[in-house]
């Protein structure tokens, strides 16, 4: 098969990008075609690995994406039926994340880009984030620039108005725990199992969520900032109150159940403050592994309800981390103009989205 030419600028829809995600605990590659078609998708998660330690561990994630990654691609590679050297683009998550993980997958990355010829993208995990919900073919509506990204993940927990590519504005932060880093220290708290958010979830609906009085962080406050320490630590007191053993089943449940109406409460709240900073907004998207939880997609779509804007959610797999999203990432910059990364851009552990000008 001949090579096809690098493509600057839009990618037809012959053309084939390659996309590598390994920020944290999911090692994942994916193949699209230039008008955003999924060819290829694989992923695979490290969920057992890190169990028994009862969240991420650095080194152990680095070294399953070193075994795991060659033959995930390969394994692409074949489904869609493209070699390596056909690609028009590949493309890598470069940051933020686990600095051991984002240099396998990068450097990975940017070994095939020396090989081929192939250009390289270096994508930010956020932005990667906030453009999925305008990959084409998901039965969702596809949002127009300006629009509000809730990203609410194990790591983030941010309001950002995307007003285009390349062009992002933080409107509110977590000044402490990410949303799931929250649901998952209470879920530890509470017996339940690693990765505790879709545990703690279940258990919730089982429970009173008025039993307990928790406090609400940030609610009515200016800005469109989060807190969740001060509650997770309101969550510890409680359980350190009770008798030595095992909770009961039901105190779990309403303990569960109160903290979840507390973090709902204090999102909706959030949104509702980040939509008033932005009445031009045509919707708001939600993304990240806690956007998968029920009570807050609900209580989010209420909010953008009564804005009059609609809730945009993406699949719940391209709503946790995957490499759909990073290749599509590299596709709306590629339309966009914006030119590919040298090889020598760097892994970056923290790495904050550019602000619109």
């Amino acid at each position: 098969m001949e090579r096809k030419a690098a493509i600057p600028g839009a990618p037809g829809a012959a053309a084939l990008i390659l996309g590598i995600e390994t920020s944290c605990d999911e090692t994942a590659c994916a193949v699209l075609d230039g008008s955003g078609a999924i060819r290829a998708e694989k992923l695979a998660s490290q969920i057992a690995d890190h169990a028994p330690f009862g969240g991420v561990v650095p080194e152990i994630a680095a070294r399953a994406h070193l075994d795991i990654l060659p033959a995930m691609v390969g394994a692409a590679l074949r489904e869609a039926g493209v070699s390596a050297g056909n690609l028009a683009a590949i493309a890598a998550t470069a940051g933020p994340g686990l600095i051991g993980g984002l240099i396998v997958g990068a450097n990975f990355a940017k070994g095939m880009a020396i090989a081929t010829g192939a250009p390289f993208f270096a994508i930010n995990h956020l932005e990667a984030h906030a453009l999925t919900a305008r990959l084409s073919g998901l039965d969702v509506s596809v949002p127009e620039f300006p629009y509000l990204l809730l990203l609410v993940s194990g790591g983030h927990t941010a309001l950002i108005a995307v007003e285009g590519v390349g062009r992002y504005c933080r409107l509110g932060t977590t000044l402490d725990d990410a949303a799931g880093e929250a649901f998952d220290k209470v879920a530890k708290l509470l017996g339940l199992p690693y990765p505790g958010g879709p545990a703690l979830e279940r258990l919730a609906a089982e429970g009173d969520a008025a039993r307990f009085a928790l406090p609400r962080p940030m609610l009515g406050r200016l800005g469109c900032d989060f807190s969740f320490s001060g509650l997770k630590t309101a969550v510890a007191q409680r359980v350190a109150a009770t008798p030595p053993g095992a909770l009961s089943r039901s105190f779990a449940a309403d303990l569960a159940a109160s903290f979840q109406r507390a973090v709902v409460e204090a999102m909706a709240d959030r949104l509702g403050r980040a939509l008033a900073m932005m009445p031009g907004c045509t919707a708001v998207v939600v993304a990240g592994g806690v956007a998968a939880n029920g009570a807050i997609r609900s209580a989010l779509a209420d909010v953008a309800a009564r804005d009059g804007r609609s809730l945009i959610a993406p699949p719940l797999r391209l709503c946790t981390d995957n490499a759909v999203m990073v290749a599509w990432a590299a596709i709306e910059r590629m339309r966009a103009g914006s030119p590919s990364d040298p090889l020598a851009a760097p892994c970056r552990p923290r790495w904050m989205l550019n602000c619109a000008a």
